[in-house]
C-alpha cells in the first residue's frame, strides 16, 4: 500500500511585519489562504490548514479542514509536528500560505523529485542554497525525530533538515519560492500577478 500525501498549508503565524492577516489577503478575488489549499488539492490526497487553537473559528480559515496545533510551542515546527503526529503514515506537502508565485509546475516537479526513503524533499532557496522546508515533502519517518529535535530545543525546521538531511532540488522558476511578509511585497506581487495575468 501507498504511502498517502497530505497537503498543510501552514497559516497560523502573526503575520507581524504584514499589520493584518496574511492568510486573508486577497489576489484576484481569492484569498491567499484558498489560492495555497487549492494549489495543494491538485496534487494531495487530502489538504488542511494548520493552525492554533484560537484561530479555529476565524471565518478565512473555519471553511476548510483543519489541523490544530497539539504541541507546545510556536513557529511553523509545531504545525508539521501536529500533522505528523495526526496523521504519522502519511506524507505531508507542507507549504507556507504565503507563496502567491507558486504554481502546479513547482509542485509536480517537487513529487517527481521525491525520496519517500528519507526525512523530506525540499527546493533549495535561490538565495543561500539552503532547504526550503515550507515548501516540502515531509515523510513519515521525520515524524519522531522531528519530536524528539524539538524537544531537545531545537525550533527551526531548516535547521532540522540541514542536521538530518534532505534531498534538495534546485528550483527551476527563481520567484517560486518567494514570499509575502510586508505590505511592500504584497503591493509588488500584485502588481507582478497583475502584469502577468492573460488578456481577456
Amino acid at each position: 500500500m501507498s504511502t498517502p500525501v497530505y497537503g498543510l498549508i501552514l497559516a497560523e503565524g502573526l503575520s507581524s511585519r504584514m499589520h493584518r492577516d496574511k492568510a486573508a489577503l486577497q489576489y484576484a478575488g481569492k484569498t491567499q489562504l484558498d489560492r495555497a489549499f487549492e494549489l495543494a488539492a491538485r496534487h494531495a490526497d487530502r489538504v488542511f490548514v494548520s493552525v492554533r487553537a484560537d484561530q479555529t473559528s476565524d471565518p478565512t480559515r473555519a471553511q476548510r479542514p483543519m489541523i490544530v496545533d497539539c504541541v507546545a510551542g510556536d513557529g511553523p515546527i509545531v504545525g508539521i509536528r501536529s500533522a505528523l503526529a495526526e496523521f504519522p503514515r502519511a506524507a505531508w506537502l507542507v507549504l507556507a500560505c504565503d507563496l502567491p508565485f507558486l504554481s502546479d509546475a513547482a509542485i509536480d516537479f517537487l513529487f517527481r523529485g521525491r525520496d519517500p526513503a528519507g526525512f523530506a524533499t525540499a527546493y533549495e532557496s535561490t538565495h543561500d542554497g539552503l532547504p526550503e522546508p515550507l515548501c516540502a515533502i515531509w515523510e513519515p519517518a521525520a515524524g519522531p525525530v522531528l519530536a524528539a529535535y524539538h524537544a531537545g530545543g531545537g525550533h527551526c525546521p531548516r535547521k532540522f533538515l540541514i542536521r538530518h538531511g534532505a534531498r534538495l532540488l534546485a528550483p527551476h522558476d527563481r520567484r517560486a519560492l518567494d514570499n509575502v511578509n510586508t505590505p511592500e511585497e504584497y503591493a509588488l506581487a500584485l502588481a507582478a500577478l497583475k502584469s502577468a495575468a492573460p488578456c481577456n
